[in-house]
């Protein structure tokens, strides 16, 4: 058992490979052998069986649901987004979906996977402890293999930003993979906090990966008064109450919550459909602006290019210093 409740299991029992941290890896790659995980899922609070098999280059990352007989696949990407509230949900075009995709997204961008196919017996990915700690592991358990084909970068070329209200996502050039964050809460224990990791070297392993997701005692109680949350436990969350964490190991990092709104970043913007050459930087944003920041990057063909990342060098150099920014207040935005 990997976790309270949790299994991680394989065809072959063999030692954890640790996956290479290198950013500017110019090949694809994907997994080495199939794994599998059981946990629970966060709202149904039911078991759900998730299996990653290695998939060709070019795939990409494709959802299956198993429990569907002669279900369509999912593509991991931003167009197939249909429900950002709490978490992040993608779907088919016959209304079949998988919730809670995030914290798996982030774990395959950290340990830069590129085709997978996923395969869920629910409508839900496993919560797990909460983190993206747990797929981490089972992918250094299956091993990665280099493809025959570069990684294609998308490489922003001016920065585009979204707005509502107070709150703000934006994406700017910059010659690596950068996530910053700041939220603001009212409640002392987690109050103002804000960060910004660089994604090399092996920081989102080390420095994002195990932060857990949070709430607050009064929002899990209505949740489940409402029948959602129903797998919600201290097994799998921080839950703060009166300024005082629930948890009894209290907080993996003094800023864990902050580090665990970087993770969600680091899974939602993975479905750009590749590695993205830019800095990211999110203001008391969530999975809703992520994805309408993808969306507006996407819809303006002058703020992002594709780049295969072996040719990467040999491609004229955008302009870093670009003072515009592409703004879109969603606010006021009418279709």
């Amino acid at each position: 058992m990997n976790h309270v409740g949790q299994e991680v299991t394989s065809s072959k029992v063999e030692t954890a490979t640790p996956v290479a941290p290198i950013l500017n890896s110019i090949k694809q790659k994907t997994l080495l052998r199939t794994m599998n995980c059981v946990g629970i899922a966060l709202h149904s609070g039911e078991k759900v069986s998730l299996t990653l098999r290695p998939a060709e280059a070019n795939t990409g990352i494709i959802f299956r649901r198993t429990d569907i007989p002669g279900s369509k696949e999912i593509a991991a990407s931003w167009e197939n987004v249909v429900d950002t509230r709490m978490c992040t949900t993608i779907g088919n075009e016959d209304g079949v979906t998988i919730s809670t995709v995030e914290h798996l997204m982030a774990a395959l961008a950290g340990c830069h996977v590129d085709n997978v196919y996923v395969d869920v017996n629910g409508p839900e990915v496993p919560v797990m402890d909460g983190s993206a700690q747990p797929f981490v592991f089972l992918i250094e358990c299956a091993s990665l293999q280099e493809q025959d084909a570069p990684r294609q970068v998308i490489e922003i070329l001016k920065p585009i930003r979204v707005e509502i209200g107070d709150k703000m996502a934006e994406l700017v050039p910059r010659d690596t993979f950068s996530v910053g964050f700041e939220i603001d809460f009212d409640c002392e224990i987690v109050a103002k906090q804000s960060i910004t990791v660089t994604m090399i070297n092996g920081t989102f392993k080390k420095e994002i990966a195990r932060a857990r997701t949070f709430g607050f005692m009064h929002e899990v109680e209505q949740l489940q008064a409402a029948g959602l949350g129903l797998g919600g436990s201290l097994d799998n969350a921080v839950i703060v109450e009166d300024d005082k964490v629930l948890n009894e190991d209290g907080l993996r990092y003094d800023d864990e919550f902050v580090r665990h709104k970087v993770l969600d970043a680091v899974g939602d913007l993975y479905l750009s459909g590749g590695m993205i050459m830019g800095s990211f930087k999110g203001v008391r944003s969530g999975h809703t602006l992520t994805n309408q920041l993808l969306r507006a990057l996407f819809a303006d063909q002058s703020t992002w290019r594709y780049v295969d990342f072996a040719d990467r060098d040999s491609q004229a150099e955008p302009n870093l210093a670009a003072k515009s920014v592409e703004v879109v207040n969603l606010a006021t935005a009418t279709a």
